[in-house]
């Protein structure tokens, strides 16, 4: 979703010393874009790994992540002064080997100030990174036709990033410390940096540009305020919200700093942002559509949850039930491009793509027990891919288009924006429920369990014989009964706040898909991206 870098017709091939085969120059650059994109789904791959590592808690854990999508998200309108400043090649290996040599502190450190400076720093690198091998890819289309094909390739790839991840890290974490996963991926990056420093020519993908006038301040603002944002909505249900004087002063400090940005925007005389993107109405549908896209997404990760707590399943058998999920997103991708190209109105594919959302989230609902097969779980994976695969690409594809060509620049700010909040408000809305319902369950089951409940009173006995079939004493049986009967009335609180939050989104995509069926008008923007790529952020 970037602007054009100002790339000639000819310069597909001129990135490399020869006209290597489409399948190695493809091969090459996935091999360089995958280890940036796993990059920030290492903090998701085991929160309890890696807090247990650092010694920090697991909100702590999920911190460190959202400060590396906070870089990410501040530093793309910004990167691009930057990638044409640098010779490209030039400007590639620095990002590279800024992230090798922050993932090796990572892994040697166990403080959590360094820890966040190094994915702060992290996140910078990586969005150059990820600009420089979109460019290399967008170069090599040129029809209207194929780069809707690269949006579709591109944005269900970050929808995989999730699953994939967990399929990378899950051996490395059954057999070692959480922070061998930062070495693997430093050894991740060889094979595709080897390529391109072989394949690769030092060229300018544009005229040169001075630095000066690179609006430093601004990006200083912009970045401390998402931050922020990320730490309200963090943290704030584990400091009871506006009774902390912390979270009070950082929701001041995102209202200051917003309007702060808003202000030196409005008066600078090349901002990096055109506000002109928020008098267009459809742009804020994107939005609005995309923010619910996330918020789904968000009662997605409380599957594994699911699957580990309840379940009990390892990282290897949750492995297995993602691959069918990764599977589904690769159809809707296929479905949803196809119905692009051939021009079928967007609010259908949305429509079909949250209504296969709204069937798994129903589905849940009725799966969702004590025991269960993983097994069972394969289709309704299936169903949730191919939602948000036909999903994701489209929105992004429509928010571009929603406005003139050059204000796509600003129209992708916007977009990771919407991404990186909604993100961030996902799991804010998990924390709150999740304590919110699992005591509230917790509670009533007590006020149900006494002496004269006769289905308390028979499983206290049957923890109690199976206790005394082992030898243990009356007096000991009863206590450990008593302790297991906690732990059983835990899961079951546990259980029904899962069924709590999808029904929850259940009720949330039925009224959306109400509301789409009365807004025709959205049909009246055309899918228009041959100047535009997607933006340098990898989720």
């Amino acid at each position: 979703m970037d602007e054009p870098k100002n790339i000639p017709a000819q310069s597909a091939t001129d990135f490399f010393r020869f006209n290597p085969p489409e399948w190695l120059a493809r091969s090459t650059i996935f091999l360089m874009i995958l280890p940036s994109m796993l990059l920030l789904g290492i903090s998701v791959a085991s929160i309890n790994a890696a807090a247990g590592y650092y010694g920090i808690s697991p909100s702590d854990a999920q911190y460190s992540m959202i400060v590396f999508y906070a870089a990410l998200a501040s530093f793309f309108p910004f990167e691009k002064r930057l990638f044409y400043y640098f010779p490209s090649k030039t400007y590639f290996f620095i990002c590279v080997i800024i992230q090798i040599i922050m993932s090796w502190i990572c892994f040697e450190t166990t403080s959590f100030p360094v820890l966040l400076i190094c994915r702060f720093i992290q996140g910078l690198a990586n969005c150059g990174t990820i600009s420089v091998c979109i460019t290399m890819i967008f170069s090599r289309l040129h029809t209207e036709r194929s780069r809707e094909i690269g949006y579709s390739v591109f944005y269900g790839i970050l929808l995989c990033i999730t699953p994939i991840t967990t399929m990378f890290t899950a051996p490395m974490l059954d057999n070692s410390n959480y922070v061998v996963i930062y070495k693997a991926v430093m050894f991740t990056y060889i094979p595709g940096s080897l390529l391109l420093l072989i394949l690769m020519k030092n060229l300018r993908l544009a005229k040169k540009l001075p630095l000066y006038q690179l609006d430093l301040p601004g990006f200083v603002l912009y970045a401390t305020a998402l931050c922020s944002i990320g730490f309200v909505l963090i943290y704030g249900q584990e400091r009871y919200w506006f009774s902390d004087k912390y979270i009070r002063l950082a929701t001041i400090a995102v209202v200051i700093l917003l309007v702060m940005c808003y202000m030196r925007t409005s008066k600078l005389r090349r901002p990096i942002l055109n506000l002109g993107v928020f008098k267009f109405r459809n742009f804020y549908v994107g939005m609005f559509l995309v923010m619910m896209l996330y918020l789904c997404r968000g009662a997605f990760g409380i599957s594994s949850q699911y699957f580990a707590g309840t379940l009990g399943m390892d990282p290897l058998n949750i492995c297995e039930v993602l691959v069918w999920n990764i599977a589904g997103i690769i159809f809707g991708i296929l479905i949803s491009s196809r119905l692009v190209i051939q021009l079928v109105p967007m609010r259908l594919i949305w429509m079909a793509g949250f209504a296969l959302l709204l069937v798994y989230h129903i589905w849940m609902c009725f799966l969702i027990t004590t025991q269960a097969d993983q097994g069972t779980f394969y289709i309704p994976f299936i169903v949730q891919g191919m939602g948000a695969g036909m999903l994701l690409a489209p929105l992004i594809l429509f928010m571009i288009s929603s406005v003139p060509a050059q204000m796509s620049q600003t129209a992708s700010a916007i977009g990771v924006f919407v991404r990186y909040t909604s993100f961030c408000i996902s799991i804010a809305l998990i924390n709150y429920f999740q304590l919110k319902d699992v005591n509230t369950h917790y509670d009533r089951l007590q006020q149900e369990v006494t002496a004269t409940n006769p289905v308390a009173v028979d499983r206290l006995k049957i923890y109690q014989q199976n206790m005394a079939s082992k030898g243990l004493p009356a007096d000991l049986s009863a206590k450990i009964a008593n302790v297991q009967l906690s732990k059983a009335m835990k899961a079951q609180s546990e259980l029904r706040f899962y069924l709590d939050y999808y029904q929850m989104i259940s009720y949330l995509l039925a009224g959306l898909l109400i509301i789409l069926s009365f807004i025709p008008y959205i049909n009246r923007t055309k899918v228009k991206v041959i100047y535009s790529q997607p933006a340098a952020v990898s989720y």
